[in-house]
């Protein structure tokens, strides 16, 4: 089997799958479309954003989303997520694939994680995997939304490992 993984330093939390994680998995997925995300889908459908600049928008919604943040920090309102049991850094990521530094995963084992990627807007990351090995996890199901961050950030990584490679910065 031939992997192409480029170099990516990050987080992901992780452990073998259980049935309690379909909850969070799916609870996290629908936070893409909280209130003010819905409305901006369904002023998107209706066609009233088409004389809008969209990042623009996207900055407000993402704003909005911080302040509802804030707010809940202000009031002590916590996100529950469920404890993971594991927690490793991963060192490469390829647009299907990922290896952590640790010898921590059992060959063949499906698990659940959430990423800690730099996105914007920055969320968690639900996916499942599988271990291909001890080290390398191949990701087996992922929001769409998320799989397309994930995989444009697979790609700004390579462009910016070739523009080190060529000397520039």
């Amino acid at each position: 089997m031939n992997i192409r993984l480029i170099p990516a330093p990050f987080f992901i939390e992780f452990e073998e799958d259980k049935e309690e994680f379909k909850e969070e998995y799916d609870k996290l997925g629908a936070e893409i479309d909280d209130p003010v995300g819905q409305y901006l889908k369904l002023a998107k459908a209706r066609g009233e954003t088409k004389d809008s600049d969209k990042v623009a928008l996207e900055l407000l919604v993402a704003l909005h989303r911080k302040i509802d943040e804030l707010t809940s920090l202000i009031k002590n309102e916590t996100k529950d997520l469920i404890e993971l049991k594991y927690t490793a850094k991963v060192t490469h990521i390829g647009y299907e694939y990922f290896k952590i530094k640790e010898k921590i995963f059992k060959p063949n084992q499906k698990y659940y994680a959430r990423l800690d990627i730099p996105f914007f807007p920055q969320r968690e990351v639900p996916l499942y995997f599988i271990a291909v090995d001890e080290q390398i996890a191949e990701i087996l199901i992922m929001h769409d939304r998320d799989i397309k961050d994930y995989n444009a950030f697979v790609a700004a990584r390579e462009r910016a490992i070739i523009r080190e490679q060529k000397g520039l910065k």
